[in-house]
């Protein structure tokens, strides 16, 4: 077997392995989830819901609204802490925020913050329906959840803690025992970071929603590259050897199927047009079930090759940028 071939096996071998793998982290659906409505407990906890704002003078008046009209039915209020801005988001805030202490990360602190200003705590939480409609989002926001799916599998997620940033849920009694925001003061990627702090205390559900909570924010290709990019090196410990095994993977599991696909069959390779071939309309139909998640035409999974390429280059941006200090 020529390498070519030997390529096209080995990322036919990575996408079968992902398919048939236990976590099914292709199923954004974890253990157990239906579109039925639970019932009702018997008496409804006060809820505060934590909102650190950092620059957000734009978005809020479109948000906050939307936060406001929840129909909870037990007791529950905002709390917007504002984390230092430049903007007029501290006129909107319900906590105008200080400076930041010595060991801390911004937003981190301004939860703690909100906190302390919202005496009974437990936050409401799911992974947000990101908004899909700009070219940009259409390519890239898909990839993102499907992406996070294959490193925190929903249905593992009490084997590998995880946690969505957007709206999360924790018992103020579990947040304590677990040490506060405290415990989780220099962080950058906070919602995971918090998700192994609570694990030791009881157990974590991450699940996506149906629609429930919906994100109003706009996502521009600069947007979403700042996004990644902010917070990837982070992910992968600042390991430039993990990075290179990352870009690696990439490059074997998205970019190797088209590619050798046309190659293989142009050049009269049939084994390895053939091996390319199954690889691509295997990765293809897996990433199908998070296109029809964002109801978006069938026609976007064949973009999933490209979304791959553009992240892998924003992971090794995240780590040009760490190097340089340049965040």
């Amino acid at each position: 077997m020529d390498w070519p071939a030997a390529i096209a096996a080995l990322s036919l071998a990575g996408w079968l392995g992902v398919a048939l793998g236990t976590a099914r982290a292709w199923d954004l659906r974890p253990i157990g989830e239906d579109e039925s409505t639970p019932p009702e407990p018997t008496g409804w906890p006060s809820v505060a819901a934590l909102f650190p704002a950092r620059n957000e003078a734009a978005v809020l008046p479109l948000t906050l609204p939307a936060l406001r009209a929840q129909d909870y039915p037990g007791a529950w209020h905002l709390v917007v802490v504002d984390d230092r801005s430049t903007d007029g988001t501290r006129d909107l805030a319900t906590v105008p925020g200080t400076d930041l202490p010595g060991g801390w990360i911004g937003k981190v602190w301004a939860l703690e913050q909100g906190r302390r200003a919202a005496g009974g705590l437990a936050l409401n939480s799911r992974m947000a329906r990101l908004r899909c409609q700009e070219p940009a989002e259409r390519l890239l926001i898909p990839p993102f959840v499907y992406f996070f799916n294959l490193l925190y599998p929903m249905r593992r997620v009490n084997g590998r803690p995880a946690a969505a940033g957007g709206c999360m849920l924790v018992r103020r009694d579990a947040l304590e025992r677990a040490g506060g925001f405290a415990a989780i003061r220099d962080r950058v990627i906070d919602d995971v970071s918090l998700a192994r702090a609570i694990r030791p205390h009881g157990k974590l559900r991450l699940a996506v929603s149906r629609s429930d909570v919906v994100s109003l924010r706009e996502h521009d290709f600069r947007g979403i590259w700042r996004m990644v990019s902010r917070t990837a090196f982070t992910e992968l410990r600042h390991s430039w050897s993990r990075l290179a095994l990352t870009v690696a993977l990439l490059l074997l599991l998205f970019a190797a199927p088209p590619i050798l696909a046309v190659v293989g069959f142009t050049m009269g390779s049939t084994p390895t047009g053939a091996a390319a071939a199954a690889a691509w309309a295997l990765l293809t139909a897996l990433y199908l079930p998070t296109i029809r998640y964002f109801r978006l035409n069938p026609v976007w999974a064949l973009t999933l090759p490209l979304a791959g390429l553009l992240y892998g280059a924003m992971t090794v941006d995240s780590a040009r940028r760490a190097r340089h200090g340049s965040w």
